[in-house]
């Protein structure tokens, strides 16, 4: 995509990673909407950007996705760029679930179905630009999974599978579909914890770096910052039992000793 120029939706985008796309991409001249669940986030990130719109919008929620595209389509015709970014991630103890796994359907129905759903909304106003994209945000740990949140793991996972069939199915279109693919990084999704975590890359080097890749390769499909590759390819370059162990093992001893 390029990165000036567009009309674009970013869930999830009152904080983290969204909020880091949707201030990027606005000093680029675009026109950014930002959406979530916390309006308070959402009209702080939109104040401190004179410009930026906001709309509130609950992904995991069909019927909230089919209000929500309805309205954007009717107040922002323009729009070009549809970015999935929104998420939840949840620990989970596998030997100790209770029978009604409400953590894992939220799970489910904001980081895989409220994608799915939200681009089957927005897709004929996309495929009736001359020039569109769809972002889906997915993870490092979708090629490398982290043990203690299997479920947020196997989401981004099946996110990469679907962006692949998605993008093979518009290949004749004039939609082009990016993966972009984050490492750990510093941000709330888990707390305070994980936005302080000095393991963890720094939020305005991770958006830098992103937006660096999009202006220099703007066809890219997959956008991987210079710390997720190792993860990313992993499997493909024959480490992938070595990089689990020693990742699995590295988070329960860090968990361990936050523990105590």
């Amino acid at each position: 995509m390029n990165v000036s120029g567009n009309t674009i939706v970013i869930t999830g985008g009152g904080s983290g990673i969204g909020r880091g796309l949707a201030e990027a991409f606005h000093k680029e001249g675009n026109q950014v909407i930002i959406a979530g669940r916390r309006q308070e986030a959402l009209e702080e990130t939109a104040k401190a950007n004179p410009g930026m719109k906001f709309q509130l919008l609950n992904v995991g929620d069909a019927q909230c996705i089919r209000t929500f595209a309805a309205r954007v389509e009717k107040e922002f015709s323009a729009l070009n760029v549809l970015v999935n970014n929104a998420g939840v991630m949840h620990s989970e103890n596998l030997l100790a679930q209770p029978e009604e796994l409400k953590d894992v359907e939220a799970t489910i129905n904001t980081n895989l179905l409220g994608p799915m759903r939200l681009t089957a909304a927005l897709l004929p106003v996309l495929l009736a630009k001359t020039k569109a994209t769809i972002m889906t945000v997915s993870s490092g740990l979708g090629f490398v999974p982290m043990a203690m949140t299997p479920t947020y793991c196997a989401t981004k996972a099946a996110i990469h599978s679907y962006s692949q069939s998605l993008r093979y199915q518009l290949k004749d279109t004039a939609v082009q579909v990016q993966e972009l693919i984050p490492p750990y990084v510093q941000t709330e999704l888990q707390g305070a914890r994980q936005a302080n975590d000095q393991r963890a890359m720094p939020l305005a080097e991770f958006i830098t770096e992103t937006m660096n890749i999009l202006k220099n390769s703007p066809d890219v499909t997959e956008i991987c910052v210079e710390r997720v590759k190792a993860q990313r390819l992993a499997e493909r370059n024959g480490e992938y039992d070595t990089f689990f162990r020693n990742f699995n093992d590295a988070v329960a001893a860090a968990a361990n000793a936050a523990a105590h």
